[in-house]
């Protein structure tokens, strides 16, 4: 028998025991497994007990006739893919058609001829064999292709987030190039600038002390310029000056850090200098507005060594998630008053430790916004999932931030969070 199971269950269902016992020896003869029932309700239990293969069942029964069981089995998700064949005296036309119409496969009419009974069954058997099969390879191939959409779509995320991130990386690395060289030109000479000012004082000084009443023309000068306060004043001017190159070239030097390009191969760094770097492009974020004071960055930072990694794709998840926390404080200030913020100031915590094996960075960025919902953390590394409102959020940040961590340098990205006690997220990498 081609295409049929030698294990196929055949449940018998008749009210006559005479026509039980010889479809039973029928079907046993040639191998088929056979349950047998005499009324309609256990026939319904029993098929969904035993789901078989293949159901004959006889359409005159007391109780619940076959029409009606073969509708329950119809309706019921279990029972509604196997196949019914009828069993009856009655061949007319109409029962025929009655009978197909709720769901039968086939009718057999009694009584039987053997030959015809066995190619009856094992037609259908073999149809819902086929039909199994075919069933088995769509979800077998579904499976496949929705797993090769999948990595293909992260194979595509992926490849422009790299190539983003590669083009951003060039352009800061850039700027930062050309900042810091007139910066560094401006630097020096304010050095230079100071001593000649110095000088210059110190000469004016000695004039004054050896020619301490000039001519009238002189001292119209001395008072339209006000000399005694530009002097004093003039070094103030100079040192504002130099604090303000300075904190520019530190801007530089935290472009050039964040940029850094990665190679092939993961190189030591000081995971502090990125983290350090990334506050520094986010401050304009952190400053105060007219809405809300400062947001408080607390840096508590262990004595950590110099981690083998791949810096430039850590500054983007440090990136990302202290934005998060900036999005997330904002968020809880809706709603507040100034004196009300001021009073709980936005603070975001950055904690790096050494776990107790001394083998592992943990990296911990809290914030004490608005927090998450159980719900909420559950799918928030998933792809393209965001809370954000459309055209503020693509759902990619943290996908891609747990992507690096997890794929490219075998750690953990972890959070934990409750509505109106912030969020956590943990970084744990290997050293």
């Amino acid at each position: 028998m081609p295409n049929v199971p030698e294990d196929s269950l055949i449940l018998v269902v008749d009210d006559t025991n005479t026509n039980l016992k010889m479809v039973f020896e029928i079907l046993t003869n040639v191998g088929f497994e056979v349950a047998t029932e005499m009324d309609g309700k256990k026939a319904l239990q029993q098929a969904e007990s035993i789901l078989p293969d293949l159901i004959l069942l006889d359409v005159m029964m007391p109780g619940i006739d076959g029409f009606e069981t073969c509708k329950k089995l119809k309706q019921n998700s279990a029972t509604c893919d196997i196949p019914v064949i009828f069993m009856t005296a009655n061949s007319d036309t109409d029962s025929k058609v009655t009978g197909l119409s709720i769901g039968a496969v086939d009718y057999i009419t009694k009584p039987f001829h053997e030959e015809e009974l066995l190619a009856r069954i094992k037609t259908h058997l073999q149809l819902r064999n086929l039909t199994k099969t075919l069933e088995k390879r769509v979800a077998e191939r579904t499976t496949a292709l929705s797993r090769a959409l999948k990595d293909l779509q992260e194979s595509q995320l992926q490849l422009v987030q790299t190539e983003k991130m590669s083009a951003l990386g060039q352009l800061v690395a850039g700027v930062a190039h050309e900042i810091n060289n007139p910066v560094g030109f401006i630097h020096g000479n304010l050095r230079h600038a100071s001593v000649y000012f110095q000088d210059m004082i110190n000469l004016i000084d000695l004039y004054q002390l050896h020619y301490p009443n000039p001519v009238p023309e002189i001292q119209e000068e001395i008072a339209a310029i006000d000399l005694k306060y530009m002097l004093s004043d003039l070094p103030n001017l100079i040192s504002s000056m130099k604090e303000g190159v300075q904190r520019i070239r530190n801007i530089s030097t935290s472009l050039r850090t964040f940029s850094r390009a990665d190679s092939d191969r993961k190189v030591s760094c000081n995971i502090h200098d990125g983290i350090d770097s990334t506050i520094m492009i986010l401050k304009y974020r952190l400053k105060a507005s007219k809405d809300r004071p400062d947001i408080q960055v607390i840096r508590d930072y262990d004595n950590l060594p110099e981690l083998k990694c791949f810096l430039g794709q850590l500054n983007q998840v440090f990136m990302n998630l202290l934005a998060n926390a900036i999005d997330a404080l904002e968020e809880s200030n809706v709603g507040r008053t100034y004196i009300e913020i001021e009073a709980n100031p936005n603070q975001v915590l950055i904690q790096t430790t050494l776990n107790e094996n001394k083998n592992h960075i943990l990296i911990r960025i809290k914030d004490n916004g608005m927090g998450m919902s159980a719900d909420i953390q559950q799918k928030i590394f998933d792809h393209l999932f965001t809370t954000k409102p459309v055209g503020q959020g693509t759902g990619l940040g943290l996908s891609i931030a747990r992507q690096i961590v997890v794929e490219k340098h075998g750690g953990t990205l972890e959070v934990n969070s409750a509505i109106g006690q912030g969020s956590e997220f943990i970084i744990k990498l290997p050293i």
